[in-house]
C-alpha cells in the first residue's frame, strides 16, 4: 500500500484560502461559503417563513456546522442582507476617491451604487422586499442598514463643508434627503417587480435633491419641461420634518 503523506508547508507560507480549496476539489469552483449560507437561508425563509426557520435549519440545508454560519453572519437577519456590507465599503471607497467633485453631486452618484446592487439581482431584491414587509424585525433591521448609508454620506459631506456656516447641519440634512429620494425610487422600482429602469428611477428622484441643494441644472436626459421642486425649511426645523417634506414632494410629483 502506498503511503500518502501530507506536504508540510514551509514556515510563513499562508494556508490555502477557502476559494482555492474549493477549486482544487474539482474542475468547477464552489460558491463562497457566505453565498451558500445566504442562499440556503433565504430559500428556507421563503419556504417556511422567517420566524419558523432556525440557524440549525440553515446549516443543515447548507451542509455545514453552526460555527460556519456565525463566522459569516451574527444573526438570521444579517443573512437576509448579505450584500450591504460590501456595498457600504464600495460607497466609502467611491467617496474617498471623489476628490474635489461637487459634494451634493458626489453623494447622489454614490447613492446609485446602492440601487445598482439591488438591480443586479432583481428577483432576489423583490422577494426580499416582500419578506421584509411581512416581518417587523426585518423592517427594523433594514432601517438600521439605511442609517449606516446615511451616516456615511453625512460624514463625507461634513468633511467637505468643514468650517462652513451650518456645514454640519447641512451635511446631515442633505444626506437624509439623498437617502429619502433614493428609497422613494427604490420602493417604486420594487413594486413594479423589478421590471422598470432602476437607474433612471433613482436619477429622476435624485434630480430633485440636486436642484434643491445646488440650484444646478437637471442631469442630462431631463427635458426643459420637467417640473422643479423647491423646498423651503425654517432654520432649526427638526431633521425628520425636512426629510418628511422632501419625501412628500417626491411622492406628490410621481402621483
Amino acid at each position: 500500500m502506498t503511503e500518502v503523506r501530507r506536504r508540510r508547508k514551509p514556515a510563513g507560507e499562508a494556508p490555502e484560502s477557502e476559494a482555492s480549496q474549493d477549486a482544487s476539489a474539482g474542475d468547477v469552483p464552489k460558491a463562497p461559503m457566505r453565498e451558500v449560507l445566504a442562499e440556503s437561508a433565504f430559500a428556507l425563509f421563503l419556504e417556511r417563513g422567517f420566524e419558523r426557520t432556525t440557524v440549525d435549519d440553515i446549516v443543515a440545508r447548507a451542509g455545514v456546522g453552526r460555527r460556519s454560519f456565525f463566522r459569516y453572519f451574527p444573526s438570521k437577519e444579517d443573512a437576509v442582507f448579505p450584500d450591504h456590507d460590501r456595498c457600504l465599503a464600495d460607497m466609502t471607497a467611491f467617496l474617498e476617491a471623489a476628490g474635489d467633485a461637487e459634494p451634493v453631486g458626489a453623494v447622489c452618484d454614490a447613492a446609485h451604487l446602492v440601487m445598482r446592487m439591488y438591480a443586479a439581482k432583481p428577483e432576489f431584491s423583490v422577494q426580499r422586499y416582500r419578506l421584509t414587509r411581512e416581518v417587523p424585525g426585518l423592517r427594523t433591521y433594514e432601517l438600521s442598514v439605511v442609517r449606516r448609508y446615511e451616516r456615511t454620506l453625512a460624514a463625507y459631506l461634513r468633511t467637505r463643508w468643514n468650517g462652513a456656516p451650518d456645514g454640519a447641519l447641512r451635511a446631515e440634512v442633505v444626506a437624509a434627503a439623498v437617502v429619502a429620494a433614493h428609497n422613494n425610487a427604490l420602493r417604486t422600482w420594487l413594486r413594479t417587480g423589478g421590471e422598470s429602469d432602476a437607474d433612471a428611477a433613482v436619477e429622476h428622484a435624485l434630480a430633485t435633491v440636486r436642484e434643491v441643494w445646488t440650484g444646478g441644472r437637471a442631469p442630462a436626459g431631463e427635458t426643459d419641461g420637467d417640473e422643479v421642486i423647491v423646498m423651503v425649511a425654517r432654520k432649526g426645523a427638526p431633521l425628520w420634518r425636512v426629510v418628511q417634506q422632501v419625501e412628500s414632494a417626491l411622492t406628490d410629483e410621481r402621483d
